[in-house]
């Protein structure tokens, strides 16, 4: 059965929640611990503070994951035989609604949107059947580039690192169709369309791969990679990610003041 679950702030504390129609089920626990008793309902609403569905001790991510991304930013190029990874800081993390902030060192910052996995076991060298057991829900990122610092630096810890850079949300499904289609549009035109059928590297391959190097945790989250169609932003766009069954992440962007 699809469960569908958001995280909020509640006073000063981050809470869980599971979706259930009009009302939200306060949960004591993230849902994938045994400790997720169900303390009350109480009515949805929009201004709802959302927060992003997950609690990672580590962000990956996969790049070139779909053969028309890689195409499009060198046509030349090979495919990938094997899953490219990086990471993101924790400290990436913004929650739906947040603002993107372009960094002054930057004189482009792209958006890529992309499907993310939450981690709901520790994993270490799962097999297929374990990296499907270890999934406990999908959701959306957007995994935002400054792509002339990513090709100045030779590596991409600072392009992908700047605080805001990874939203994520809204939120946090246990089921989604295999040939779902992720969708970017910036101020409401449609940049990036694709079905997660166009990846490279399946998600259960990526995660047997990233557990033969480290090890997952619950509330681990993986960015998928993201397909053809990146783009600059610009401040004062608004940038949404979308899928159907998990929804719409959407955040505005502004040039950060120093």
């Amino acid at each position: 059965m699809n469960m569908q679950y958001i995280r909020y702030r509640s006073g000063s504390k981050a809470v869980w929640g599971r979706c259930a129609g009009d009302e939200i089920v306060e949960l004591a626990a993230p849902p994938w611990t045994e400790q997720a008793q169900e303390l009350r309902r109480f009515a949805s609403t929009s201004d709802l503070p959302i927060l992003p569905p997950c609690e990672p001790t580590k962000i990956l991510c996969v790049g070139k994951n779909y053969s028309a991304h890689v195409k499009e930013l060198h046509p030349d190029e090979d495919l990938p035989k094997e899953p490219l990874l990086f990471m993101k800081p924790t400290s990436a993390l913004l929650p739906p609604n947040g603002t993107i902030l372009m960094p002054p060192q930057s004189e482009r910052v792209d958006y890529e949107g992309e499907l993310a996995v939450v981690i709901g076991k520790e994993l270490s060298w799962a097999s297929e059947v374990e990296a499907q057991a270890g999934i406990f829900g999908y959701t959306l990122a957007n995994d935002v580039t400054a792509r002339d610092l990513q090709s100045k630096d030779g590596q991409w810890t600072r392009g992908k690192g700047f605080d805001t850079f990874c939203p994520v949300g809204p939120n946090l499904v246990t089921e989604i169709a295999e040939d779902a289609v992720i969708v970017t549009r910036v101020n409401g035109e449609e940049r990036q369309r694709a079905s997660l059928t166009q990846m490279i590297f399946s998600v259960i391959d990526v995660i047997c791969y990233i557990t033969k190097c480290m090890t997952l945790y619950p509330g681990d989250i993986i960015l998928t990679g993201t397909p053809e169609g990146v783009g600059p932003l610009q401040a004062g766009d608004t940038v949404e990610v979308a899928m159907a069954g998990i929804g719409i992440l959407r955040n505005h962007v502004a040039l950060r003041e120093v």
